[in-house]
């Protein structure tokens, strides 16, 4: 039995939309369905670590799910391309092949939702904070604006 897609593309959804609980009842509903193979545990193990690093969001963490940018659907689609090259190889065992597989379909799935670019880190959120604090310092008279209005 093939992994039901549909399942799939709606955890994906959820993960992006960050509703882990949700997403956490697909991931279950999925590990019911599918048969007890190799492959399909290496699929499974991949959705499990997607959630856990899309949940952890960890500023600094090296995760790959923590770095994507989902808007780049070319960056997306390469990546896609070489997950699909690792399933295709020979040289990995059954495991691993459904590992990148899901990985695979993770890239498609998401190069194919419209996801606007989002602040990912609380390091996008900084930058936005010190906007803000540079245009109140814009506005705040200074000596020199003081001195420049009293001439």
């Amino acid at each position: 039995m093939p992994i039901p897609s549909a399942l799939v593309v709606r955890y994906f959804q959820l993960l992006v939309n960050r509703q882990f609980t949700e997403a956490e009842r697909e991931l279950e509903r999925l590990k019911q369905k599918i048969h007890k193979t190799e492959w399909n545990r290496g699929y499974f193990r991949a959705l499990y670590g997607m959630l856990l690093a899309r949940r952890s969001n960890n500023n600094g963490a090296s995760a790959f799910f923590s770095q994507l940018d989902f808007s780049d659907t070319a960056a997306l689609h390469s990546y896609k391309r070489e997950f699909l090259a690792h399933v295709k190889s020979r040289l990995h065992g059954d495991f691993d092949r459904g590992f990148f597989s899901a990985w695979a379909d993770c890239m498609r799935v998401l190069s194919r939702m419209n996801i606007a670019s989002a602040p990912k880190t609380n390091n996008d959120a900084v930058s936005s904070k010190d906007k803000i604090e540079s245009s109140k310092d814009e506005q705040q008279v200074t000596m020199e604006k003081f001195l420049e209005e009293a001439d």
